[in-house]
């Protein structure tokens, strides 16, 4: 599933609401709800959104840069029993082999493509069942973007369900199922991943593309793109 929009649109305020890291400040929820295995998310802390099988990758990576990679992907295994670690840390090392050449390094000196492996590996240490990515392109060179979408792909193929959140509507949308455009804290699109690639508003107003030819997100009005969405 993947989740887009521009900056301020409510995207990691999502996730962080989802993954219980966002709690509410005041007021009320008067209405609709976010289940995860059936219970509401409402009033879960981290902790225990972690241990019912949710973990989520934050913006910026946020490794512990100072640890090597094996303990970066062992803080993550807290959940686990001991005897599990090693065969799940294994496991992860499979899936990035780069990780495993590079398991005694320093995670601070690593490349910014292998601190996000270092970021995802650590995640799927607790073995979720759904994983929360939040920009895990940003910053990174086109080929290392093309290397991080195909291990999602990898990653949802072994049967963890992943919710992403992404600028690059391209990346996003050319492996999701399904998607949903968020404005302003509300969502003003959404359907299957290939048909919103295809959507001419989509191609103008998110990746710069139209009938008008390339042209900057900025001289676009917003109240032309909400008209034909939500109509």
């Amino acid at each position: 599933m993947a989740l887009l929009g521009a900056n301020g649109a409510g995207k990691t305020t999502t996730l962080r609401a989802v993954s219980g890291l966002l709690d509410h400040h005041g007021g009320k929820v008067s209405r609709g709800d976010v289940l995860f295995d059936g219970r509401s998310v409402k009033g879960r802390n981290p902790a225990t959104m972690v241990s019912s099988g949710m973990a989520q990758v934050m913006e910026g990576r946020r490794i512990f840069s100072e640890l090597t990679v094996d303990e970066n992907l062992r803080a993550g295994a807290f959940t686990r029993k001991r005897a599990e670690v090693a065969e799940i840390q294994e496991r992860v090392m499979e899936l990035f082999p780069v990780l495993a050449e590079r398991r005694k390094s320093v995670a601070g000196y690593l490349s910014g493509g292998e601190q996000q492996m270092v970021a995802m590996g650590r995640a799927l240490m607790a073995g979720p069942r759904l994983l929360l990515l939040d920009e895990p392109s940003l910053g990174l060179a086109p080929l290392i973007v093309q290397q991080i979408r195909d291990l999602i792909v990898e990653i949802n193929k072994s049967g963890t369900s992943v919710l992403l959140v992404e600028q690059n509507a391209t990346m996003a949308l050319s492996i999701a199922h399904h998607g949903y455009v968020l404005e302003n804290g509300g969502i003003v699109r959404r359907g299957p991943g290939p048909e919103l690639l295809a959507d001419e508003g989509i191609r103008e107003f998110y990746l710069g593309v139209g009938d008008s030819g390339r042209r900057s997100f900025r001289d676009v009005k917003s109240y032309r793109r909400r008209k034909q969405w939500t109509a």
